[in-house]
């Protein structure tokens, strides 16, 4: 029987709007609310160290709110001594490690979990004893997924990025390479006992073949269902990105 798919919608660029113009509005944490309304089965926001979007504030408003609703919290973050006192003290069900650079508009690439194996694992100990699931967001490289499995991080996230950028340029037999890739590397990780999540990019256009990838436990869109929600309202972007995910599985919703 086919399993269902968990969405988590990743609210950060629901800040982006309020801090545009500074104040207070939109509220991310009611767009959490309205989040779950619609079918989110748990929140993704990634704290900056820049602060660009997603505030300290934010997270303590988040927390409360999924705690009180008993729903997860994913905190996505950089391997800094910072990041680590927040989550430490925060505990959310779940922290996902990512890179970051200052000059990036947005995530770029995986975490280098080979180069990086010495500093991150300890990192990954201490938030394992905090009580909170740690995921490695990275490339479905077979080097990095066999050295996420080696920190003891329970989850691995996979970037489908360089998927999601191939579709909407037209540029197929890239786009074929890249799903065999994802597909690949989601085996590999679910034989290291692995759970496997994907995110980055993802649209109504790419969900599908995503989605359909039988590995796959959960995705995090953000971005776009953001982008969406101008035109059709954050609720029925939602739903009808839980339609698709849910018809790619063979699931009813």
């Amino acid at each position: 029987m086919a399993t269902r798919l968990r969405l988590g919608v990743n609210i950060d660029h629901v800040a982006t709007v309020r801090n545009a113009r500074g104040g207070q509005y939109p509220d991310p944490v009611r767009a959490a609310e309205e989040a779950l309304a619609a079918g989110a089965d748990g929140i993704t926001a990634h704290l900056r160290e820049d602060r660009r979007h997603i505030s300290d504030a934010d997270i303590d408003g988040l927390s409360a709110l999924l705690n009180a609703e008993n729903r997860p919290l994913n905190l996505e973050m950089a391997v800094t001594q910072e990041m680590l006192e927040i989550a430490l003290h925060h505990r959310p069900h779940a922290v996902c490690l990512v890179p970051e650079k200052r000059e990036e508009r947005t995530t770029e690439g995986g975490l280098d979990v080979v180069g990086g194996h010495n500093w991150i694992t300890p990192f990954v100990g201490k938030l394992n004893e905090a009580g909170s699931r740690v995921s490695l967001f990275i490339g479905a490289d077979p080097k990095q997924i066999d050295a996420a499995h080696r920190t003891g991080a329970a989850v691995v996230e996979l970037h489908t990025g360089a998927y999601c950028d191939a579709v909407r340029e037209g540029r197929m037999e890239e786009a074929e390479r890249e799903l065999a890739f994802l597909t690949a590397g989601a085996a590999q990780a679910a034989r290291l006992g692995l759970e496997v999540h994907a995110g980055h990019g993802i649209d109504y256009d790419t969900v599908t073949a995503v989605a359909a990838i039988p590995e796959l436990m959960e995705l995090n869109i953000g971005h776009f269902l953001i982008g969406e929600a101008i035109f059709v309202g954050l609720g029925p972007s939602i739903r009808r990105m839980r339609e698709l995910m849910d018809a790619a599985r063979g699931v009813e919703a």
